[in-house]
């Protein structure tokens, strides 16, 4: 992941910002109650055709058709970037469903000619192709994404105010917003966020080195879409994962979509497979993350 990337980490505040306002009016309402059980982390990657996994978090000898099957019993979702180039058909929906575990959800990324169409596709029924095929996916959906591009700015929220007027309320969507327009101004921050709030939509929290505006904290529904951007299991990487941890257990929301990314993604089963057992420890949460299969461990904190 190139965006936000940081050449010089000596130069980078990794400090952690405090919840803005609105949060705590919101997590009144969305957060889990004393009887209604312990919220779901699901953890995941953006894809699963890794050949350097093999041997690690793959069994040795797993072919490239079993790696999905592999990919499933490891992590139990998944930052779904393939629906970003083409909109499955559904017999190809029908394979991804029935090669994953009952507790996998998938997170399908919009296809480029909706997300960033000034129309959505509308006029091509793109978007209505593409919501027929997430209904495919039954249970096992989880909360599709919407990254606009980087030059979708503040000029343009009524455009986006479209797109969550056109989306199913019943079917969970995320919004990634990168251009700093939205972030530079707290009024226009705070009119976005009610924007998403209003329609049910998870505002997607990026943690990045390179750009620490997007790490706006806000939680706008019942669910979060975090995306971790690691570098290379430094103990920065590390101490930013316990920061997060806290930071779940406090909001407490029934589920968050959880996907750390590390450089080229091959490390990205080991941030997933340390921060998994740091969030059992914590024992606040239902986890479910990788288990290095080579017996060559992971690394530690400490």
């Amino acid at each position: 992941m190139k965006f936000g990337a940081a050449v010089d980490l000596s130069k980078v505040n990794f400090e952690f910002p405090i919840d803005p306002l609105a949060n705590r009016a919101r997590l009144d309402r969305f957060e889990l109650g004393p009887t209604e059980g312990k919220p779901r982390i699901y953890l995941g990657a953006t894809g699963w055709s890794m050949r350097e996994w093999v041997g690690k978090w793959y069994p040795k000898g797993t072919k490239s058709a079993e790696y999905l099957r592999e990919y499933g019993k490891q992590f139990n979702t998944i930052e779904l970037n393939t629906t970003h180039y083409r909109i499955p058909d559904a017999d190809l929906v029908r394979r991804w469903v029935e090669a994953v575990p009952a507790d996998f959800r998938f997170c399908p990324k919009l296809p480029q000619h909706i997300s960033h169409r000034t129309d959505f596709g509308h006029r091509e029924g793109h978007l209505t192709n593409f919501v027929a095929a997430l209904d495919g996916m039954g249970e096992k959906m989880g909360c599709a994404f919407a990254q606009l591009p980087p030059y979708f700015d503040y000029a343009r929220l009524d455009q986006l105010k479209v797109l969550l007027s056109r989306w199913p309320r019943l079917l969970p969507l995320a919004v990634e917003l990168r251009h700093e327009s939205w972030f530079a101004d707290p009024f226009v921050t705070e009119e976005l966020m009610d924007t998403l709030a209003a329609h049910g939509t998870a505002a997607v929290i990026t943690d990045v080195s390179g750009r620490r505006d997007v790490l706006h904290n806000y939680v706008t529904a019942p669910r979060a879409m975090v995306r971790f951007v690691g570098n290379g299991l430094v103990t920065s990487d590390y101490e930013r994962l316990k920061v997060w941890g806290d930071k779940l257990r406090e909001w407490n929301l029934p589920e968050t979509y959880f996907f750390p990314h590390e450089p080229e993604n091959v490390l990205a089963p080991d941030a997933s497979a340390w921060f998994a057992g740091h969030l059992r420890e914590m024992g606040f949460a239902e986890v479910r993350g990788p288990v290095d299969l080579s017996g060559l461990g992971q690394q530690s904190l400490f």
